[in-house]
């Protein structure tokens, strides 16, 4: 068991609680800064950095600063300064400080100009394939019109047709996303725009750009801070740190140092924070981007987050199919060419066979599905504000998440109260309707009773329909959450407290360490009887009642309450106080001691005159102990099971918090994090009663790992936590350790989401794979450097986001395995056109109304298949291994269903120039004459001549039954598509999308088919409908072999089938 003073909460801790986190600035020594501010002219005087300089300042950024502001006595501050408390600066030196070190202000970043951020849209990933594609039309076009008299138009209306598809998507992306990339923009939001200030002897009020370091100012509640100032003098002074720490508590400031550490320290207030009570005088130690706040912003807006993975699969497809286009495109060229065509026409060949194997519609395909997903994703409360941030959650292997509010429900809980020696559960469900207090003991009435009086927390007005627990407070956490107990436990608060009116208070401050408040007497009134067993035959008017960090509150009572008895403390009691607190404190609970002492009518009688002033008129010792209540922000009910789906999923949740250690492991141990059984090193040494270094690391898995420690290891220290453990905390971290972190775990190979709600978080949430900020709790600076917001800062929402981001990965796959499939059957007419010299199958226009027509509703209604039934039971895909598309996908599409599809076209297409008189022995070379314009008299297996027009009319009739054949054909692949693993029947037909998928492309062709006109605008000519029955074989044995080998998949797992077809 670790020591008593270990557990207890840190000295300098509002009731146990205490804003740790640290800061990035330029690590100086006090002389060193006197020296920079003497010399310094480098704000005012910036120059464009190189790509190193920025890195090296960006890994300066990262650093954590040793300064001695807040340890350095006035006097000292004063003197390094050249400042004067009771004059402050003059007007000249003001001018002077100002031009040296430039306006108090955040340098904004060079910003990336709209029409780039839609030339990206343009020209990125998948869409430079289709605009190449769309220039060989182009050159295509251009030589045939060179060549040749009147040349077909088709390759004109390709290559229009891909850059129409490429401009519609790229709009429709660039709409969608609106990336914003305008995080100084929240930052200057946070900036106040006039500050109070001492000049000359006399109070000015000036623009906060003007502000100087050495500037005495003055702050008010209500005021944002204009500076990071050294608290010189503060009267009951409070400040919100929300927007830099994330961490809601209200902090006190004074002009006492009381920790060594910069950030949690009280006599040290940061730019751009809230003060929201009280009031102080401060020296302004830093301005603009050397402030806190400045560091921050400067390392959050130079950060980059490279690629996302959806991105690098794209390039990673791009660079599969074109490597297939131009293996196509040259095997067939050097065909052609030993066939003896003309190079003209080998070339054209190239072209068309590079611009074929270009699947047109699957970037609208992918971007309208990540869009339908990012949609469904915000019906869950994820809102996503980059789509390919979609997939990449789903990509994910690490979460570092946040605590307060992401894992806990940021509500501040009574958890456990102690007294009359035993520690109880306390009971908040709010069926005890407020007075069934029998089950009390007549101390708890009395610790009660301190509750309710020593608490300057109520309720907001308006609330009296909502729950309890559910209502908002005015106060600080603690005390709300004392409320909200005693509300459900003795009823109407605000009653209770009218009856026993406050006359005097001493405030909580941070050196005393509590707060004490008198309270008037009434034994009975109105029926009510509100005082103890052994109160009620004594004559008293009034009862002090005092409330505050437990130790401070022990050595202020003689006396403790036991059973409703008042008896001497001795150290019996004393060593269960001590046992308690250690026992509460290791639950990671905040507990707070509770006393009272009645004050005798003689010596105070109604009307007495209490005076708090220094030496306060009644006593402050010698008083009764009543008890101790614990309280924590419990986690969220629905966080365990999130965190237990994460484990299945292959994901390792760490939590990375600015917390104390023991609160972090106790939340980490409720949640899950650290799991049951499992045990650190710490945990090890206890239960072997050993020292902690005698430990056998490798039997600890799970690790607490604390900020101090962190800042002393170097790199190769971190990966070896971050491998060696799978469960890990990181308590009392700063923002750069975060985001050291999160580049540990990329260092690694994890794909990684980070959580964060406050400033301090941007640079992590920024350098994620993907950034989750909070929606509720989250500053705007948060929310516009992450990727996606939680609505309802829930955890469980982002194990939701994996799964949707794991099934789009999925379903995109799907998508494309059914979009590339009709390309074996869009692109082998063309290659036995050039091979066995036959008329043209399928022409390019048809091609086209394949690609953007019948297939498009059906491979974006993949998007809504419903995850497989081990979606969140298999590891996270490796990103090396793992692709959207990969050999066996390419196999499947195009080795083996693309070949059974491309079967089927052929078959109705020889089935129809058959049944017109030209059988396939008679067709092969017939190329040739077939186009010739000049050629009316080309002959048919029965003799009869056909004249050119004839000729193509018949053509054009079977590209349309080649184009019928591929869509019954694909019927059978969007079926089969619907799942990788499972049988159909498991399946089932559930997805309406895609089976109204199936209707459309059908009816489409229909539409096209019969449609008067068609002849003239697409070339495509009605049909016999015995004709649209040739290719239904071929679609049932395309369902028949996938559905066998998909029971072989799953009987035998593992096997050669599995490793060559799985994709």
């Amino acid at each position: 068991m670790a020591d008593t003073q270990e557990l207890q909460p840190p000295q300098e801790e509002e009731f146990g609680h205490s804003d740790s986190y640290r800061v990035a600035t330029t690590p100086l020594t006090g002389d060193e800064e006197k020296a920079k501010a003497k010399d310094g002219d480098q704000k005012a005087k910036k120059t464009k950095k190189g790509k190193k300089q920025k890195k090296a300042d960006l890994e300066e950024l990262k650093q954590e600063m040793e300064m001695d502001w807040h340890q350095i006595t006035q006097e000292e501050l004063l003197a390094r300064l050249e400042t004067n408390l009771e004059t402050g600066l003059t007007q000249e030196e003001a001018a002077r400080r100002l031009k040296r070190d430039g306006p108090n202000a955040l340098t904004p970043p060079p910003t990336t100009p709209e029409w780039i951020k839609f030339a990206k849209q343009l020209f990125g990933g998948f869409a430079t394939l289709l605009w190449i594609g769309s220039i060989l039309c182009f050159i295509a076009q251009g030589v045939l019109e060179g060549t040749m008299e009147e040349p077909s138009k088709d390759n004109l209306y390709l290559g229009v047709a891909l850059a129409v598809v490429v401009i519609l998507t790229g709009l429709f992306s660039y709409y969608q996303e609106a990336k914003s990339s305008k995080i100084m923009d929240s930052f200057k939001n946070m900036v106040p725009e006039e500050a109070h200030v001492l000049r000359d002897g006399g109070q000015h009020t000036v623009p906060s750009e003007d502000l100087c370091i050495g500037d005495v100012v003055y702050v008010k509640g209500g005021d944002r801070l204009p500076g990071d100032l050294r608290v010189m003098e503060a009267k009951s002074f409070k400040v919100d740190n929300s927007s830099l720490t994330g961490e809601s508590e209200p902090q006190s400031r004074s002009p006492d140092c009381t920790s060594d550490n910069p950030l949690e320290t009280r006599n040290l207030a940061f730019f751009s924070t809230y003060a929201l009570e009280g009031n102080c005088t401060g020296v302004v130690v830093q301005i603009g981007d050397n402030s806190v706040m400045g560091r921050i912003a400067n390392l959050a807006s130079g950060l980059g987050s490279g690629k996302t993975p959806i991105a690098i699969e794209i390039e990673h497809f791009i660079h599969i199919i074109t490597s297939v286009a131009v293996f196509l495109g040259v095997t067939f060229f050097i065909i052609a060419m030993a066939l003896d065509y003309a190079w003209i026409e080998a070339v054209i060949f190239l072209i068309g066979i590079i611009v074929a194997n270009v699947p047109e519609g699957l970037l609208a395909t992918v971007t309208v599905c990540l869009t339908l997903t990012a949609k469904r994703m915000a019906s869950k409360n994820c809102l996503v504000k980059n789509l390919e941030a979609v997939e990449t959650l789903g990509s994910t292997s690490t979460i570092c998440s946040d605590k307060t509010g992401t894992l806990t429900q940021n509500r501040m809980t009574v958890a456990h109260l102690w007294y009359d020696n035993n520690i109880v559960e306390a009971d908040t469900s709010e069926e005890q309707k407020g007075g069934d207090t029998e089950k009390y003991t007549e101390t708890w009435r009395a610790l009660s009773r301190v509750a309710t009086l020593c608490n300057r927390a109520n309720f907001k007005a308006g609330q009296e329909d909502k729950p309890v627990l559910k209502r908002e407070c005015a106060g600080d956490a603690s005390e709300s959450a004392l409320l909200k107990y005693v509300e459900i436990a003795i009823g109407n608060v605000i009653q209770y407290r009218k009856r026993h009116p406050k006359v005097c208070e001493i405030p909580f401050n941070s050196t005393n360490k509590y707060q004490v408040s008198i309270h008037e007497l009434h034994q009975k009134e109105e029926g009510k009887d509100d005082l103890p067993e052994n109160e009620k035959e004594k004559d008293f008017h009034h009862v002090l009642v005092m409330k505050g960090a437990p130790e401070r509150i022990l050595d202020r009572c003689s006396h403790i309450m036991i059973d409703g008895e008042v008896k001497e403390m001795d150290d019996k009691m004393q060593e269960s106080f001590n046992q308690a607190y250690l026992d509460l404190g290791g639950l990671g609970e905040r507990v707070l001691g509770f006393c009272q002492k009645l004050l005798p009518a003689e010596e105070y009688p109604k009307g007495f005159e209490f005076n708090p002033e220094d030496p306060p008129n009644f006593p402050l010792t010698g008083l009764c102990f009543v008890g101790l209540m614990s309280m924590i922000d419990p986690p969220r009910a629905a966080v365990p099971d999130a965190v237990s789906k994460c484990r299945s999923a292959g994901i390792k949740v760490i939590m990375v918090t600015g917390d104390h250690p023991i609160t972090a492991k106790a939340i980490a141990k409720g949640v899950g994090i650290i799991s049951a059984g499992t045990e650190t090193e710490e945990d090890i040494a206890e239960r072997l009663n050993i020292p902690v270094d005698q430990v056998d690391k490798s039997q600890a898995k799970a690790i607490v790992v604390h900020g101090a420690k962190l800042k002393d290891m170097d790199q190769e220290q971190i990966d070896d936590v971050l491998k060696n453990h799978t469960e890990i905390v990181f308590a009392r971290t700063s923002p750069q350790q975060k985001l050291i972190i999160v580049e540990g775990c990329q260092r690694n190979g994890a794909i990684v989401a980070v959580t964060g709600d406050g400033v301090n978080d941007s640079p992590a949430l920024k350098k994620a794979d993907i950034g989750v900020a909070m929606g509720i709790a989250g500053s705007d600076v948060s929310k516009q450097a992450a990727d996606m917001i939680l609505l309802d800062d829930n955890f469980a929402s982002i194990v939701t986001g994996v799964e949707e981001g794991r099934l789009i990965f999925d379903n995109l796959k799907k998508s494309i395995a059914y979009t590339l499939t009709s390309n074996i059957p869009e692109i082998s007419p063309f290659l036995m056109f050039i091979i066995l010299d036959i008329p043209l199958p399928l022409g390019t226009i048809t091609i086209l109304c394949i690609d953007l027509g019948t297939d498009m509703v059906p491979a974006i209604s993949l998007a809504y298949e419903e995850a497989e039934n081990d979606i969140m039971k298999r590891l996270p895909r490796n990103p090396k291994t793992d692709n959207l598309v990969n050999e066996r996908l390419i196999s499947m599409a195009y080795g083996q269903i693309g070949m059974m599809q491309a079967c089927a076209g052929f078959f109705t297409y020889f089935v129809i120039m058959g049944e017109n008189g030209f059988f396939p022995r008679d067709m092969f070379g017939l190329r040739k004459p077939w186009d010739d314009r000049r050629n009316n008299s080309v002959m048919d297996s029965y003799g009869q001549e056909w004249s050119y027009k004839q000729r193509k009319i018949l053509e054009y009739t079977c590209h349309t039954a080649f184009f019928v054949s591929i869509v019954i054909v694909q019927w059978a692949d969007l079926i089969i598509c619907k799942t990788r693993r499972n049988s159909l029947f498991t399946q089932g037909m559930k997805n309406k999308m895609l089976n109204f998928g199936l209707l459309f492309e059908t009816l489409l062709a229909v539409f096209l088919s019969y449609t008067p006109g068609m002849a003239y605008g697409l070339n495509m000519y009605p049909l016999n409908w015995n004709w649209w029955f040739p290719a239904f074989p071929f679609s049932l044995v395309i369902w028949i072999y996938d559905e066998v080998r998909r029971y072989i998949l799953r009987r035998y797992p593992g096997c050669w089938l599995d490793k060559e077809t799985y994709y």
